[in-house]
């Protein structure tokens, strides 16, 4: 069994962790998470589109059949599923037995940036939403919305579904511009969202203040938050191999290594381990677990 990482983020990897039925496949896993009893959610882009699997990758349960045009983000906090259906530009919130709970945006409607092809500089921001791609919680209830594959914008909605704020402008250099705001988290004050294409990560206040910017990173994909406080970044490919990167809370690398696939998907449960969706044969995701006799 591979060991990756360093120091006290060393890793035991383990592949082909997640067990399907005889005859069946992973589709593309594009996001990942986990509930309060580390229950496993995988949102992948077939049917059933959401998987849901024990600590030991047995499959237990599995929901939305038809419900999902291009399954993308997936957070779950205080065991609600916060989803977005790319390119129906919704953002819905479920059960984690699969029952809706509220709808931002309407399917299909989307809107005007002049914007084609997904991923692509947008000419114009504009508001809500075109081809979202995550919408998370904060410890207040409203929602936050990066809503960035044909957009450049964040969003914060009221926890009603008002929309109070949107921020940000399409580019590649300042602060407040964006190349696809890919992923994104509330931490208390700071909302820290995935600057995908423009290979950074940028820090704002809860209503768009912009704060800083850390670069020391490559097309950051997906970012969750361990319960030290630390960042777990999953980033794609540049000029070498997808990673792994573990942050504190100033940005400073804690642990740093390669990952297979293509990072787009990731999260870090209760117990420290790393779950690893975007693995480009669909054939499995990776589990990286903390060995048990980490320092702390």
């Amino acid at each position: 069994m591979a060991t990756v990482g360093s120091g006290n983020y060393t890793y035991e990897l383990i592949e082909n962790w997640g067990k399907l039925p005889s005859g069946d496949t992973f589709g593309m896993v594009s996001a990942i998470a986990t509930d309060s009893q580390d229950r496993v959610f995988a949102f992948q882009r077939k049917d059933p589109p959401m998987l849901i699997f024990d600590r030991d990758g047995n499959l237990t349960d599995s929901w939305g059949n038809g419900s999902f045009e291009f399954a993308h983000g997936i957070h779950i906090a205080d065991d609600v599923v916060y989803i977005t259906d790319r390119n129906t530009s919704v953002c819905i919130m479920y059960t984690l037995d699969g029952k809706p709970i509220q709808m931002l945006g309407r399917y299909g409607q989307h809107s005007d940036t002049g914007c084609e092809n997904p991923g692509d500089l947008v000419p114009r921001a504009a508001g809500p939403f075109n081809y979202p791609a995550e919408l998370v919680p904060s410890a207040s209830g409203d929602l936050y919305v990066a809503d960035g594959y044909r957009n450049s914008r964040v969003h914060r909605f009221s926890n009603d579904g008002q929309l109070k704020k949107s921020w940000g402008e399409p580019g590649k250099q300042g602060p407040n511009e964006f190349h696809l705001p890919h992923s994104l988290l509330v931490d208390g004050d700071n909302v820290v969202v995935c600057d995908r294409e423009n290979d950074r990560i940028q820090i704002f206040g809860l209503d768009g203040d912009f704060k800083e910017i850390w670069d020391d990173i490559q097309r950051p994909m997906d970012i969750s938050m361990d319960t030290d406080g630390n960042y777990m970044v999953s980033e794609g490919q540049r000029d070498n191999s997808a990673r792994i990167s573990i942050l504190d809370k100033k940005g400073a690398v804690l642990s740093r290594f390669d990952c297979r696939g293509s990072g787009h998907g990731s999260w870090i449960d209760s117990r420290g381990d790393i779950y690893l969706g975007g693995v480009p044969d669909a054939v499995s995701y990776t589990h990286l677990t903390l060995p048990t006799n980490r320092e702390v």
